[in-house]
């Protein structure tokens, strides 16, 4: 890792260890209804993925675990991964509270090989993931690496157009592919837009050709790649919600792609 990135990342950790004590008693992430047995997983990537029942499930970037979990609770078993130290403190304070054999580990993406020591039938990912990430060829090569041969990657992601927008969504701010990366000032956070933050963030755009070819050339096959006109999260600005519970940017209606996802096979 570049001295540059060491920057970011260390910027982008504290960002989101700050970001934990607000989530995790935010209506956004309900740990109350998670306690009651609530599955976080949402639709999209439940009726993708498929029966993960009995299989392994390498979590990449899960923040404090509550996908983690709720894959376990699916009888998968599941090894969740995220850099914050304060993320995996409620992820393991959570599993232990609820019995769940969940394992989680306190690593970069990049620097997964050094701390885990295992292959897995499922990578999986989700949503708010890769614009943290610089690099998708050292990426597409830590999901590669950790497949079992016949094993599936599986990535629901937000649309990069949602990211060309300003955060009110009235003009373009950003390029729809990478060009180095992106310096920006947040307050609050999508779960908690009253949150006493207010740090530095470092993020990258990636256009979906950049996903799907760093796959292809770590060995990935493309099995499918959807495009959807809706985000089953509100977590952006300027929002309004169907009678299905989706959201749309209010005058983008079924206009703009807000989120995609993808499946691939390791051969």
């Amino acid at each position: 890792m570049s001295k540059a990135e060491e920057i970011y990342f260390k910027s982008n950790k504290a960002l989101w260890n700050e970001k934990v004590s607000f989530h995790k008693t935010s209506d956004f992430y309900d740990l109350e209804g998670f306690r009651k047995g609530k599955n976080t997983l949402k639709e999209i990537e439940l009726s993708e993925l498929g029966d993960v029942s009995g299989k392994s499930v390498l979590h990449l970037q899960c923040h404090f675990g509550l996908d983690s979990m709720s894959l376990s609770r699916l009888g998968a078993q599941v090894t969740g991964v995220d850099f914050s130290e304060e993320a995996i403190v409620v992820a393991n304070e959570l599993k232990t509270e609820l019995g769940l054999n969940t394992n989680f580990i306190c690593s970069n993406v990049y620097d997964l090989k050094k701390n885990l020591d295992q292959k897995f039938d499922i990578v999986f990912t989700t949503y708010g993931v890769i614009g943290w990430l610089p690099d998708l060829s050292r990426w597409a090569d830590i999901v590669s690496h950790f497949l079992k041969p016949g094993g599936a990657f599986y990535l629901a992601e937000f649309h990069p157009v949602i990211w060309m927008f300003d955060d009110n969504f009235t003009k373009f701010n950003y390029s729809y592919f990478k060009r180095g990366v992106i310096e920006s000032e947040q307050e609050g956070t999508y779960a908690d837009r009253t949150a006493k933050i207010k740090l530095v963030e470092y993020g990258w755009n990636h256009s979906i050709s950049e996903v799907v070819n760093s796959l292809i050339n770590h060995g990935l096959t493309i099995q499918f790649l959807n495009e959807y006109d809706y985000s089953q999260y509100d977590c952006f600005q300027n929002t309004i919600e169907n009678e299905a519970g989706n959201f749309y940017i209010k005058g983008y209606e079924q206009v703009l792609p807000m989120v995609y996802s993808i499946k691939a096979i390791k051969e």
